[in-house]
């Protein structure tokens, strides 16, 4: 049997506040992610989801509990320096603010950053960022000063800086958060790609149901725990209990819930707009 790419084994992790008191943010978590999932973590600010993905990335270490990729696990303090470089190149991260991942001038030499750090040599360092750009859909833009880049293409840049590197894995924390509507699509678009033709496991952390609905497989986190974990259709079914944990759900899944106190017969679930659109056709006797 194949291990799980990730594992989590019941990990603990807290701040602390001004006075030295502990403040429990992630509370004896455990969960399996397999190769090539495409995972959506939601909750409210505070449930725990951006620490979370630090910890998977190695940003942070749990107080207690076990974290394994690829069965390695990456918790154990002896490892040593180059082992835990190794992981890292294995699980990318892409934050909220581009900004704050886009380091050079020119927009080629940024996505060659990591690789060069890396010791990749130079011929295969400008295939790389060849790759990366036309993965991203930015390789136009090779010679662009980054700083003159909309939201959407500097985050595609700083994504093509991830893929640069390789990585098995890519954690996009809250990662369309500062853009707008254009840009949101860009990268999500990129983000689908990267899962479903380049067979990337992605994690992606939103609180954007829309985001949420495009993933496989949905984890709600409320209060450093996990509270719901299912297929997007069968979490966004549970409106109240996502309600009481501060969120919501697509647009389209309230509009059949709304239907369906109004005495509308709807059989099934929904969590895209297409989804909700057949179940209505079907009703209708459209389909």
């Amino acid at each position: 049997m194949d291990l799980p790419f990730i594992k989590v084994e019941n990990i603990s992790y807290s701040y602390r506040d001004e006075d030295g008191a502990a403040i429990p943010v992630i509370r004896d978590l455990s969960l399996e992610i397999e190769k090539g999932e495409f995972v959506a973590v939601l909750g409210h600010n505070g449930s725990g989801k951006s620490t979370f993905a630090k910890l998977l990335n190695m940003i942070l270490t749990p107080k207690s509990g076990k974290i394994y990729i690829d069965g390695k696990d990456i918790t154990d303090e002896n490892m040593s320096e180059e082992e835990v470089f190794s992981l890292r190149r294995r699980v990318g991260m892409v934050f909220q603010n581009p900004d704050n991942q886009l380091v050079a001038t020119v927009v080629e030499d940024d996505v060659a950053f990591g690789p060069e750090n890396l010791g990749v040599p130079s011929a295969e360092i400008r295939k790389r960022v060849d790759d990366a750009l036309a993965t991203v859909g930015m390789s136009k833009y090779a010679k662009h000063e980054p700083h003159r880049l909309s939201g959407g293409q500097k985050q595609r840049v700083a994504i093509a800086g991830i893929i640069a590197m390789l990585p098995e894995c890519i954690i996009f924390d809250e990662s369309t958060a500062m853009l707008d509507p254009i840009g949101r699509k860009e990268v999500l678009a990129t983000v689908k790609k990267l899962n479903s033709e380049m067979g990337i496991t992605v994690i992606m952390i939103t609180h954007y149901m829309d985001e949420a609905a495009m993933a496989k497989r949905v984890i709600v986190l409320n209060d450093g725990r996990i509270a719901l974990d299912g297929a997007p259709a069968e979490v966004f079914e549970r409106e109240e209990e996502l309600r009481s944990y501060g969120l919501d759900v697509p647009q389209c899944t309230s509009l059949i819930h709304e239907l369906r106190r109004c005495g509308v017969r709807l059989d099934g679930s929904c969590s895209t707009p297409e989804e909700c659109a057949s179940l209505i056709a079907r009703a209708l006797g459209k389909e």
